[in-house]
């Protein structure tokens, strides 16, 4: 028996297998977080790096990081080590990932504009690229854990639990526990004290460490029954991108690519106005929001819980497809409901627990229909072991992940024009802004965010492998790995 014949025929993964697989998650929606939230305002209004430096930085870091994310795609599937394809990779990051965001809080001190510029470019791309390095190859892991259809969606709904709920637990912790405790009297909001930032930065790590190290040591025993690497080859720079051109030529890849593109475009704009939505539209207290933050613990659950079901009962396609209409066909109707004047003004009590109860759910179905996209990535291999004789995995999470990152920035960009349109006042406190241009922000969003939405969805729709092509690939790679089995003993004539 061959060995991709062993990988084949392996057992479903245990639970506990599953959970460190999950929770490898932690990892990068911890990091993410800081990324995304933190590291803009540390910078700028808590070291003091001009904003457009700041802003600078993380562009540069993040286009690098999305130029290596092929290449280290393409690496992973073609490993030959004792630790299998794809562990080496989550082994040799994980102390990099933990140091490099760590050392990213910790800027020198009385430094110039120019060296914490470098300073802050340099730790972001290797921070980056590390957490690439981990990433892609773990995420890589799903199609390796097991081949069946459901159990996918299931294993894909784990990992998002666990990326949303990290990355929130981080937000809640630094604005409940953290920020408060370095409030002094020269520095009333602990926000701004950059002490908070160095046990934040020590406390980020060595959960990003763990979560590395529990996900790498947990599916260490799976290694045997993983699937090789292809036969040792000769790689060029023409070569290694012709394999990947032959990996990633497929309709539903392409589908899956630009809705991908499409959706983090969408995520980008809506994440952007979010601040302005809460604070200003519908008014709401810090002490609000940071409900409004614990309630996505919940969404989390739910989209864990629901796209296997919809797996299970749909496909993933299907489920996919009517959470994804009704996720973001629901997700501006507050808005669209107050523009119309059918709901109460921001002073009744029911507004808050209205847009809660919308926020919560409506997160939800998103997540689960970032769970069933994802898991429909990982059909994709079998599809193309078939056209190539090669599996894949790596380069295909890699290009989706690249897109993801790539994109986003059109969507601010995006938002920049809809505050601009719609007028709002720069510096604006909340109740200082027009009703008259609140009702604008509102009546130019809803229709750009649905646009975006729709048109992912639309894209999506060509997508093409079901439940029964799957098991179909599945079975002639099966046919074809029992022909190699016996081809040796036909050829000694034994």
């Amino acid at each position: 028996m061959t060995a991709a014949t062993a990988a084949a025929a392996a057992p479903p993964p245990s639970t506990l297998i599953k959970g460190a697989f999950g929770f490898g998650a932690v990892a990068t929606g911890v990091i993410e977080t800081g990324f995304n939230y933190f590291l803009l305002i540390f910078y700028s209004q808590v070291i003091g790096l001009d904003a457009r430096l700041v802003g600078l930085a993380i562009t540069i870091s993040l286009v690098i990081d999305v130029l290596t994310d092929p290449a280290l795609g393409f690496w992973s599937d073609n490993l030959r080590s004792r630790w299998g394809r794809r562990h080496p990779f989550l082994y040799a990051s994980a102390v990099p990932v933990a140091v490099g965001y760590a050392l990213l809080w910790m800027p020198p001190e009385g430094a110039s504009q120019q060296t914490l510029f470098w300073y802050l470019l340099a730790v972001s791309i290797v921070t980056r690229i590390a957490l690439s390095a981990y990433e892609t190859p773990s995420s890589a892991l799903n199609p390796e854990l097991t081949s069946d259809y459901d159990e996918r969606a299931s294993l894909q709904g784990l990992r998002y639990f666990f990326g949303w709920s990290g990355g929130n637990v981080m937000t809640v912790a630094m604005f409940g526990v953290v920020f408060p405790l370095f409030v002094t009297a020269a520095i009333g909001n602990g926000q701004f004290n950059r002490e908070a930032y160095v046990v934040y930065g020590y406390l980020a790590g060595g959960i990003a460490l763990l979560a590395i190290l529990v996900c790498a040591v947990g599916t260490h025993a799976r290694i045997p029954l993983m699937a090789p690497p292809p036969p040792s080859r000769r790689h060029t720079l023409a070569s290694v991108f012709r394999e990947m051109y032959e990996t990633l030529a497929d309709r539903s890849f392409l589908a899956l690519f630009v809705a991908a593109g499409l959706g983090a475009i969408a995520t980008g704009l809506s994440a952007s106005l979010t601040f302005y939505f809460t604070t200003f539209f519908w008014g709401f207290s810090s002490g609000q929001v940071a409900v409004l933050t614990v309630g996505i613990f919940a969404s989390a659950a739910l989209g864990a819980v629901l796209a296997p079901i919809a797996s299970r009962r749909l496909g993933k396609k299907r489920g996919a497809m009517i959470i994804g209409l009704v996720a973001f066909l629901g997700a501006p109707l507050p808005i669209l409901l107050r523009l119309a004047g059918m709901l109460p003004g921001n002073d009744d009590p029911s507004i808050f627990w209205l847009v809660l109860l919308t926020n919560t759910l409506d997160y939800g179905l998103i997540i689960a229909f970032q769970i069933l996209t994802s898991a429909m990535i990982a059909d994709l291999v079998e599809k193309a072991e078939l056209r190539t004789g090669r599996r894949s995995e790596g380069v295909f999470f890699a290009a989706i992940f690249g897109i993801r990152k790539a994109v986003p920035a059109l969507g601010i960009l995006a938002s920049s024009f809809i505050l601009a349109t719609a007028a709002f006042p720069k510096g604006a406190k909340a109740g200082e802004v027009s009703a008259d241009t609140l009702w604008w922000l509102g009546a130019i969003y809803a229709p750009v965010i649905l646009a975006l939405w729709l048109s992912m969805m639309a894209v999506l729709s060509g997508y093409r492998l079901g439940r029964d092509d799957h098991e179909n690939n599945l079975r002639k790679l099966a046919e074809a790995r029992a022909a190699a089995d016996l081809r040796p003993i036909t050829e000694d004539g034994r």
